[in-house]
């Protein structure tokens, strides 16, 4: 019956990326759908043979996005921090034009109907901005909301989660005891694969339950203190071999936005981070919002294996702005 008609044709827009490509994997673990990779006909590209290509350009009015599109049921959009700030509006209203019913915005993180979020985090109204605008096309958006990035920001460096890793040093915001939510890049992926494996409606749950509304899930709830006694077990080490400072959140948000009107980029990831660890609860989405994570099945998660891999990317010299 048409009211319990499944979402088949996926498009992703950044299937190489961090994100896009768990997005990827865990989409056909599946085996239910039929994933198109949208991306720039000079784009280089390896993916799995199941995967197929559409390429694209974003100077031709929209024609071959909205070629690309046409058909889909549902369009992924995740995009890489250096893209062109108009990139997303192009996709999305090519997507309009193309008839996709549902678009994952690139919103990738907090609690977007947080308004005092969306005043102050640097990230939010954007993020939100993106959302209304699809609404207004007259297509629908499901965003992503779970919490910071886990291996990411605790990989990065102290602007992030405060953690230094290679060099033991570790700035505690407050006394490091506040509780937020965080997300791996696999729980993503994996949160994607759950939701366009349900119903678009009929059922309990179904897609549609989340139209144009925020898709809350996580893979912890924890603190700063929390991460250090995770990379403790992972590598051994104590606090004596850390160093350890404290900083009020109230004050560190201050400073990052004082760095960005320096021109010191990082200044956005400490007043982002930083707010989202005000001890007023906003970073935590499980206690605010709820989980879906029971009613759509995602599995629960080992801390100290999601820690090491942090471990082995800063051990691995990563960097997302190298690439």
């Amino acid at each position: 019956m048409a009211h319990n008609k499944r979402f088949e044709k996926v498009a992703i827009v950044g299937v190489t990326g961090h994100l896009g490509k768990h997005f990827v994997e865990e989409l056909l673990k599946t085996g239910k759908h039929t994933i198109t990779a949208v991306t720039r006909t000079d784009s280089k590209l390896d993916l799995p043979s199941a995967v197929k290509v559409a390429r694209v350009k974003y100077d031709d009015d929209g024609e071959s996005l909205v070629s690309a599109l046409r058909g889909q049921q549902f369009l992924v959009i995740t995009l890489s921090v250096l893209a062109p700030p108009d990139t997303h509006s192009i996709i999305v209203k090519a997507a309009a034009k193309a008839g996709v019913p549902y678009i994952m915005p690139n919103v990738y993180g907090g609690d977007i109907q947080n308004k005092s979020l969306c005043e102050e985090d640097l990230y939010s109204a954007g993020a939100n901005q993106r959302c209304t605008e699809i609404e207004s096309l007259g297509v629908s958006y499901i965003a992503m909301a779970c919490g910071f990035w886990y291996e990411w920001s605790l990989a990065l460096g102290e602007p992030w989660f405060g953690f230094d890793i290679k060099n033991k040093t570790v700035t505690f915001f407050d006394d490091g005891k506040t509780i937020i939510n965080v997300s791996t890049w696999k729980q993503c992926g994996r949160a994607l694969a759950a939701l366009l494996s349900l119903p678009e409606t009929g059922a309990d749950p179904a897609i549609s339950q989340w139209r144009n509304k925020p898709l809350y899930f996580a893979s912890f709830r924890l603190s700063q203190r929390d991460m250090l006694d995770s990379l403790h077990r992972v590598t051994g080490s104590t606090d004596k071999d850390w160093e350890i400072t404290y900083e009020p959140t109230s004050q560190r948000y201050k400073n990052g936005l004082s760095d960005l009107q320096k021109g010191i980029r990082t200044g956005f990831a400490k007043a982002l981070y930083s707010r989202g660890f005000y001890p007023n609860g906003d970073g935590d989405i499980e206690s605010s919002r709820g989980l879906v994570n029971g009613s759509i099945g995602l599995p629960k998660e080992d801390l100290d294996e999601a820690t090491k891999r942090a471990v082995e990317m800063v051990e691995s010299e990563w960097s997302p702005f190298a690439q």
